[in-house]
């Protein structure tokens, strides 16, 4: 049976929501169990995974729908099995809420919970044998496992913590996975969201060189302020024969569906590693293997992070003295922020506060 819990929170209704028409009404999450914490949300970031999901661009909606997966607050209930938090206690959760955690799990048994058959996304998602359906973060309370929610150290102010939660770990997994460090050179494809903490943990994790890739200098005095040596601009004439064999390393954060791809490839190393987190919604031009086979080139795809690996970052975070670069706005302006955040006004991350 469904919960008959109500909680507050701003619903999409059909895809028209994405120009700014949500819709303060209650819900029910789902049914509180032994295992589940409740979350008073003082803080959400607002993720590009958002605006696709309000506009079904990935696919049909399940409306009504509450996103937001970039998450901060504070317990307010726990069940009895939860020992690692206490009411009161700050917390973050991010664009995976659950997997199955079983023993013979190998994905949960090997850091790649956000590979597991019985994923659940944060929002617009259902929880497996049931009928609960899982609600965002753009809401005053949150109900979750508690297994999929982190400590926030004391050293991370909350909205510089809440996009780290799906924004920064999306970035910080393939970088760490894929050997960013000294002795690398690293380029992040895109300059928004996901690619100013590309930007920010490469240079954290110690690499020799860091290059934003976008199509403009426009952001140049920022990436720099990020930490990057600078941007190499693809609307200029030649830039990848410049490039060509320079990189280690390239993580794209890229939505374009027409992105020169064949370029980017190019300009790796021999053995080096393309990896793909942005998810375009329509698909990407026909790619020859040409690129893959004489460059031994590596092109992969990478999905959040594994919870050992969120807990390392927002420590790594807190330690380093790494900031989210954040506007923040109430919760109440909800709507209008994402007509702002549709228009790529965001540098680089929206928060909105209750």
């Amino acid at each position: 049976m469904p919960s008959t819990d109500e909680f507050t929170g701003w619903l999409g209704l059909d895809a028209k929501s994405v120009e700014g028409n949500l819709v303060k009404a209650t819900f029910n999450p789902k049914v509180f169990t032994d295992d589940d914490i409740d979350i008073k949300i003082s803080h959400c970031g607002m993720c590009a995974s958002d605006l696709h999901t309000l506009r079904s661009g990935w696919g049909a909606s399940l409306y009504p729908v509450v996103v937001g997966h970039e998450i901060i607050g504070t317990v307010t209930r726990k069940g009895k099995n939860v020992t690692q938090f206490e009411i009161g206690d700050r917390v973050g959760v991010g664009a995976q809420c659950a997997s199955c955690l079983k023993d013979d799990c190998y994905e949960c048994t090997h850091d790649n919970e956000p590979y597991c058959t019985e994923r659940v996304f944060t929002y617009n998602d259902k929880f497996p044998g049931t009928d609960d359906v899982a609600y965002g973060g753009y809401a005053l309370q949150g109900r979750y496992p508690a297994s999929f929610a982190f400590k926030i150290p004391d050293g991370l102010p909350s909205e510089i913590a809440a996009p780290m939660m799906c924004g920064g770990i999306t970035v910080y997994s393939p970088l760490k996975r894929n050997g960013a460090g000294p002795g690398k050179t690293v380029g992040i494809v895109g300059i928004g969201g996901l690619g100013h903490f590309g930007l920010l943990f490469a240079k954290a994790l110690g690499s020799d060189k860091v290059y934003a890739i976008s199509r403009s200098k426009a952001k140049e005095a920022d990436v720099i302020a990020m930490g990057a040596e600078g941007i190499i601009a693809t609307k200029e004439t030649g830039w990848a024969k410049e490039w060509t064999r320079k990189f280690d390393l390239i993580v794209s954060t890229a939505n374009n569906a027409d992105m020169p791809l064949h370029d980017y490839l190019s300009i790796l190393k021999p053995g080096g590693r393309f990896v793909q987190v942005g998810l375009p919604e329509e698909p990407i031009p026909q790619l020859m293997f040409g690129p893959l086979v004489t460059m031994n080139v590596h092109l992969l795809g990478s999905l959040l992070g594994s919870r050992s690996e969120i807990t390392e970052m927002l420590e790594t975070s807190a330690a380093k003295g790494i900031k989210s670069w954040v506007q923040t706005y109430p919760m109440e302006e909800v709507n209008e922020v994402l007509k702002l955040m549709d228009a790529g006004e965001a540098k680089y991350r929206f928060v909105l506060s209750n």
